[in-house]
């Protein structure tokens, strides 16, 4: 089987509320530069794959609102863009996007991920997607990135597999395990045979259209059962209807922790799935203080482990805050201190009536 078979889907669909005020609904985190690299996550991403995949078989899925920003990042054509009409998490979309490329390809091998991930050592990178092709094409299975867990984080959902065969470096999974709390953490910590679920994936499509019909009936029902709606003149009714009429569910809920045939690549390259301010300030160069800064205007005084981003033109003085993050923007400012970050989307919600 050649490259030509070979995709890329990469989910670009979420509105990046953990990242407010600098990520918005109208312009989320994926095509921002968070970096300060020069390219949005989204750009990074696709160049990533570029490497590995056709760029020709390279597909953003995301909301049909954002269609017009990803082809003018990419510079592709719009048919490499696919659209959900509404957003219903994960499963939906990657069911429409993998009947659509079997309909076209039947021998389709699809490498899933996210659009917004650091990845540090690109030539490991490119090795352990070498190995996870490798195994999805050679067998029944979905293949799954675990990443080896150097602290006890309760933001990330954990992959537990078969260890008895310790110098595999792909490995059987036994189950997925939800966010622990800390205690659980460091158990799997412990243990050895945890890693955190990086939520990147390799299947090929026809072994994922057999999951989805073993595992989630009314996704493949309605997704892969007419598969002659596909690259034609009625697609975008058919997609709209379906969408219309899908559950909300993730991969992972719909699929990966009822398939018994579920394989982890014991994943060696750095990774960060930049979920939180809290992931940017951690990979952030620091002062002597503990504390970053995005540009030379900005002045802390008798404050340590900070995070502060504002616009370039702007002098900040700050006083006196020990583990804040402070963004700052044309029309919105957040402090927020840093062991609250995870209830930001809680007080979004309360605030929104008020502000976007």
């Amino acid at each position: 089987m050649e490259n030509k078979s070979l995709y890329c889907l990469i989910m670009a669909g979420g509105v990046g509320s953990r990242f407010w005020p600098l990520s918005t609904e109208e312009q989320p985190k994926q095509f921002l530069d968070f970096l300060g690299t020069g390219k949005s996550l989204l750009q990074m991403t696709f160049d990533r794959f570029q490497n590995i995949v056709p760029r020709e078989n390279i597909y953003i899925l995301t909301n049909a609102s954002y269609e017009g920003k990803v082809v003018e990042q990419l510079q592709i054509p719009n048919n490499q863009v696919i659209c959900e009409p509404i957003r219903k998490n994960t499963a939906p979309c990657i069911a429409f996007a993998t009947a659509k490329i079997l309909n076209r390809d039947p021998e389709a091998t699809m490498i899933v991920t996210p659009s917004d991930h650091l990845i540090t050592n690109e030539k490991q990178f490119d090795q352990d997607i070498e190995l996870g092709i490798h195994t999805a094409r050679n067998k029944e299975s979905l293949i799954t990135f675990g990443i080896s867990p150097h602290r006890p984080d309760t933001g990330y959902g954990y992959i537990e597999f078969d260890n008895s065969k310790k110098e595999e470096s792909v490995q059987h999974v036994q189950q997925f395990r939800e966010k622990p709390d800390l205690k659980t953490a460091e158990e799997f910590l412990n243990a050895g045979n945890f890693y955190w679920n990086s939520g990147m994936f390799i299947w090929r499509g026809s072994v994922l259209k057999d999951s989805f019909q073993q595992h989630c009936e009314s996704l493949y029902n309605l997704f892969f059962k007419n598969p002659s709606q596909y690259n034609s003149n009625q697609e975008s009714a058919f997609c709209q209807l379906a969408f219309e009429n899908s559950e909300s569910i993730s991969i992972d809920y719909a699929i990966l922790e009822k398939e018994a045939k579920v394989e982890v690549v014991l994943s060696k390259f750095g990774w960060s799935d930049l979920g939180t301010w809290g992931s940017i300030k951690e990979i952030a160069s620091k002062d002597e203080n503990g504390s970053s800064s995005n540009h030379e205007k900005i002045h802390l005084f008798n404050s340590n482990n900070c995070f502060v981003h504002s616009e370039k033109e702007k002098t900040v003085l700050i006083d006196g805050l020990q583990n804040y993050i402070v963004i700052d923007t044309p029309d919105k400012l957040m402090i927020l201190k840093e062991e609250n970050e995870q209830k930001l989307k809680e007080y979004l919600t309360k605030i929104r009536p008020k502000s976007s």
